[in-house]
């Protein structure tokens, strides 16, 4: 944390001692239950972390990525589901609004979302189309001054709580040079026609709140549209690569809270009379661990300050992803490993890691994709 400024690094703990007192108490029952914890998020929003990135005038904390992402990673030490609630909160629920909105849309739905007070998703995966967004085939036409939709989004997250006011959906509008047409379109939830059906069953971030949904004739005003018509496909691109920075920082979390459970447990887990983590193989597996937190909060940081700078960050939240990711699978896996059967119980936060850090190698771009998009920077793709 040397590149941090001292606000900064007043700001990261102030959120680390919010996430060992009150999220952490919480985190084993509510994966258990499968529940969002909605006091949590409340006390989120009053502490202004779904503002931070944003504008003061719009109710924002005009802070900045690197403020996110450190949140963001406080938060995933102790619990990826809460983290992830404020990462798609942000990034995939306000950031839409925020970048490609028109006044009026900021004006309406910005300031409750920063505040907390409210939750909007992102629609984009389809059951055809994942990492080939262009494969979309959800359809939305104009009939007079009403958007007509329908087809089916997947992996929703943010889209079916009790505080969930809309999703942003892209949709296929046309077609243009032979190509589709592709546009994003706000969805107010409770709209006729527009379904948020039951969660899903997850090996991790039980506690997350995702859906599918499906369209049926679900009709919107005109002015729903957000930003250009035709520009979805782009536009969506860029909000991927913010996200991308803030995952690396969620995932740089995770590897770090299984390094802080796998150093305690060894020092207090005798092994044939001694601590084990006076044996060389775990103290090497405990040095591997430290690497890999280190090289990913490195990548993250120079992703973000790349971003908040103004500057072309696309690759560097390539790296960072690809590297934090990997980072959280493989510390999850070894601080298993030094728990033995106890890793194994869902009692203990490294189990919960272990099933939650799959996903951050999959949402907002695989690893094949942070592969493809650093190979095109090689020229090679």
């Amino acid at each position: 944390m040397l590149d941090l400024t001292p606000d900064e690094r007043d700001f990261a703990e102030l959120v680390r001692d919010f996430a060992d007192q009150v999220v952490a108490p919480q985190a084993y029952e509510a994966d258990r239950t499968h529940t969002l914890n909605l006091d949590v998020v409340a006390q989120m929003g009053e502490m202004g972390l779904f503002g931070l990135p944003f504008p003061e005038e719009l109710g924002g904390q005009g802070g900045d990525y690197m403020a996110l992402g450190l949140a963001i990673e406080a938060l995933g030490r102790v619990d990826q589901s809460i983290a992830i609630t404020l990462e798609a909160g942000v990034s995939l629920g306000a950031m839409p609004i925020f970048l490609f909105g028109n006044e009026e849309q900021k004006q309406r739905y910005l300031p409750e979302l920063l505040a907390g007070k409210a939750l909007a998703g992102f629609g984009l995966t389809e059951p055809e189309a994942g990492s080939d967004a262009g494969a979309t085939r959800t359809t939305a036409r104009l009939d007079g001054d009403e958007w007509v939709i329908n087809g089916s989004k997947q992996f929703i997250t943010n889209s079916g709580t009790d505080i969930t006011r809309f999703v942003t959906v892209t949709a296929v509008t046309g077609e243009r040079d032979g190509k589709k047409e592709i546009s994003t379109i706000l969805v107010p939830n409770g709209t006729p026609g527009f379904t948020v059906e039951p969660a899903y069953d997850k090996v991790g971030w039980n506690a997350s709140d995702t859906h599918p949904l499906t369209f049926v004739d679900a009709r919107v005003p005109a002015e729903n549209l957000i930003g250009e018509r035709g520009r979805g496909f782009s536009n969506f691109l860029k909000i991927l690569d913010e996200g991308r920075i803030a995952i690396a920082a969620l995932a740089t979390g995770a590897a770090e809270g299984c390094l802080e459970a796998a150093v305690d447990y060894a020092k207090k887990r005798n092994v044939f009379g001694t601590p084990l983590s006076t044996r060389q193989n775990a103290q090497f597996t405990l040095a591997r661990m430290q690497s890999r937190v280190h090289m990913s909060r490195l990548a993250w940081h120079y992703a973000a300050r790349l971003r908040d700078a103004g500057e072309s960050f696309a690759v560097a939240a390539a790296h960072a992803k690809l590297v934090s990711s990997e980072a959280a699978m493989d510390n999850a896996r070894d601080a298993t490993q030094i728990f033995g059967g106890n890793g194994f119980m869902n009692e203990y936060p490294v189990a919960r890691h272990y099933r939650d850090s799959k996903i951050l190698e999959i949402g907002e771009g695989t690893t094949e994709v942070q592969l493809l998009v650093i190979a095109r920077s090689l020229g090679v793709a």
